[in-house]
């Protein structure tokens, strides 16, 4: 079996994938994360997903290379990590009240055969309308700096909303599993035998 290697140093996504029963290292991939002029939010995720992916190739060569990345869209509007309270606190004022959506592209790169297969996953949140006490508190109870959208829906997160709608919880955390898991089978990698 070839080995698994996460392109990604983030805790969430390693936390995801040892749900999966399935030994894995991790390394930081080196991407410009920058969008290109007129790039849609799918069109995005999908080409920095296989950009991280591919950019451990060298270094590995004979792995099965996840690459990920995620976007929220509020009103039509790529929204990245706020980084700061007071940036946290203005995306979800923004996101009060409305639907937000979240793209993100998995990839998984076959170092030694070159197969790429890539996917994006939209999911839907419904925020509810939130006071400014609510807002403020969230943020300093979470520090929820480096999440795209500015929330933790695996802890305290979930208290913002009204519903979720997607395929699959794990996309909101940042890595698809269901989506994952039909890519591994496709490369002959079944963690139910």
């Amino acid at each position: 079996m070839q080995r698994l290697l996460l392109a990604s140093t983030s805790v969430y996504r390693q936390q995801l994938l040892e749900k999966l029963h399935l030994p894995f290292i991790c390394a930081a991939p080196q991407a410009d994360e920058t969008p290109l002029a007129g790039e849609t939010a799918e069109a995005l995720v999908l080409r920095l997903a296989a950009a991280k992916a591919q950019a451990l190739a060298v270094a590995y060569p004979d792995h099965l290379i996840i690459g990920s990345d995620q976007v929220c869209v509020i009103d039509g509007e790529i929204t990245g990590k706020p980084h700061s309270e007071e940036n946290a606190r203005k995306q979800l004022h923004r996101a009060s009240g409305k639907q937000v959506t979240f793209y993100t592209g998995l990839a998984l790169y076959n170092s030694h055969s070159q197969r790429l297969q890539v996917v994006c996953e939209p999911f839907h949140v419904h925020f509810r309308t939130l006071s400014e006490a609510e807002i403020a508190n969230y943020v300093r109870l979470e520090q929820p700096l480096n999440c795209a959208g500015s929330f933790k829906s695996e802890g305290l997160g979930i208290a913002l909303f009204e519903r979720l709608e997607g395929r699959d919880p794990n996309t909101l955390i940042g890595l698809p599993l269901i989506a994952l898991l039909e890519m591994l089978r496709a490369e002959g990698i079944n963690p139910l035998g």
